[in-house]
């Protein structure tokens, strides 16, 4: 009976048990389950039952009006730094997982070798011998990945490439509020410059008015001093203003990835219209703000990752292989008698390692709790800004018919306090103090407009606006 045993008897049965193994393997690890995360039914400060229908499911176009404005979030869509820099770490993510993907499939090297080597050899005749060694081989290596530690690596770089995601769509609403809230400022602050100018006239008519009574002798020159110094007071504003204005210009051409330059305006600020905002249902809220929707994506990496970390403790079973020729002539090299192989299996696995697989493991797990924690805490703030936006909304109402009401009021002191003045019944005093309350009250009313404007934009991005559309569709008006 012929009790030979050959190389291929043995590893048959192996490779295959450990192809088996690597297709039927089971993954180790805890599977991801998303936190049980109840919302409120409603938004604080919320008007009326909850719709379906929300603001936010409008493109920006849709939102914000304005020509001058458009043109401006699209320039800056199309060249912004910050979006470039989040599209290029998307691509560096998007690497990251074909790297950790390629430890599923067999890694497949070659290699070549020429050397001349002396060596002693203890014979009978002791002596020196001098060769030479060429070589040629081609070589495989893989390992199975039967506990699944490649593929919980892989769901964790494919969790952080969909984070990634998630940061360029946040970039890109943020990008959008922050050039719509700059244009509002910059309208504002051509508004008060108007306001300035307006009371430089008229500042410089009431010194032209106070002269003219103290050089007739029918006042003192003590109403010509205080009229001078409202209206270089004035005058300075002006300059603080422009000042203010080519800033504002320049911040939001960085925005727009442009070097400073002048900015085109388009509806002014008190043409400016504001439009309904319906927000929609809460739950709405964590599918739709990109923020949340990353800090989902950080709690599936964390889990994948407490996965490796399990998968660790278990034993690494791998398959390699080696074909080749070796010769001490390159003329032989290929020859069969010098053709050389090898195929194996093999399985390491840790037996004492200081405490260090646990420590990872432990690490993992922390990490785990801190993104769910995180993932909460991001709702909450996302509903606190929500109502932010919308009690800031709803009192600006009111506030704005008052203040336009006292603007309304205060103008009228002015003629009067003139009128009084003329006639001999009021002071110089009366018509300063009008004068010094009416201007400010304007731009606190110019002001109080820009933030019902910004209102508007901080509530479609606490919406988390426009991704219920496709990011080509919500980035090009139509």
């Amino acid at each position: 009976m012929d009790t030979r045993v050959t190389t291929s008897s043995i590893t048959s049965p192996l490779l295959g048990t450990l192809l088996a193994l690597a297709v039927a393997g089971c993954a180790v690890g805890p599977e991801y389950k998303r936190p049980d995360v109840a919302p409120a039914k409603e938004f604080r400060s919320q008007v009326g039952p909850s719709e379906a229908v929300s603001f936010a499911d409008l493109p920006w176009w849709e939102v914000f009006h304005d020509k001058a404005l458009q043109g401006l979030i699209s320039e800056g869509l199309a060249n912004s730094y910050d979006l470039k820099i989040t599209v290029a770490r998307i691509d560096e993510a998007a690497a990251q997982v074909g790297i950790v993907r390629a430890d599923l499939y067999p890694q497949i090297g070659y290699q070549a070798l020429a050397a001349r080597q002396k060596s002693f050899v203890p014979l009978q005749l002791p002596q020196n011998l001098t060769y030479n060694t060429f070589g040629l081989a081609a070589s495989a290596a893989w390992e199975l990945d039967v506990w699944g530690r490649i593929r919980h690596a892989s769901d964790a770089a494919k969790a952080n490439l969909f984070a990634q995601e998630d940061v360029r769509r946040a970039v890109m609403l943020t990008l959008v509020s922050e050039i719509a809230a700059g244009y509002f400022t910059l309208i504002e602050l051509d508004r008060e410059l108007a306001i300035a100018q307006e009371s430089v006239d008229t500042y410089r008519r009431t010194l032209d008015l106070f002269s003219q009574r103290f050089e007739a002798g029918r006042d003192s020159k003590l109403g010509v001093v205080r009229a001078q110094a409202n209206y270089e007071a004035s005058t300075a504003s002006l300059a603080a203003l422009k000042r203010a204005i080519t800033q504002q210009e320049n911040a939001l051409c960085v925005l727009i990835g442009a070097y400073p330059h002048a900015v085109a305006r388009g509806t002014a600020l008190t043409e400016q219209t504001t439009p309904t905002t319906p927000v929609g249902l809460t739950t709405d809220l964590l599918e739709r703000r990109p923020d949340i929707l990353q800090a989902e994506q950080v709690m599936i990496g964390a889990n994948a990752e407490v996965g490796v970390a399990v998968a660790n403790y278990f034993p690494r079973i791998g398959l390699s292989a080696l074909f080749g020729w070796e010769s001490t002539r390159p003329e032989d090299l290929f020859k069969s008698n010098f053709n050389i192989w090898q195929i194996g299996a093999n399985l390491t696995g840790p037996i004492f390692q200081g405490g260090r697989l646990k420590s990872a493991y432990q690490a993992q797990q922390a990490f785990w709790d801190e993104s769910i924690s995180q993932y909460k805490k991001t709702i909450t703030v996302a509903f606190q800004e929500t109502s932010d936006a919308l009690v800031a909304q709803q009192t600006l109402v009111g506030q704005r018919e008052a203040q336009q009401r006292q603007v309304a009021a205060l103008r009228e002191s002015v003629d009067l306090a003139l009128q009084r003045y003329d006639g001999g019944r009021a002071t110089y005093f009366e018509v300063l103090e009008a004068e010094q309350q009416l201007f400010p009250s304007q731009d606190a009313l110019a002001q109080t407009q820009r933030d019902q404007l910004i209102a508007v934009v901080n509530l479609y991005k606490a919406l988390g606006g426009g991704w219920n559309l496709k990011d080509a569709e919500w980035a090009t008006p139509h």
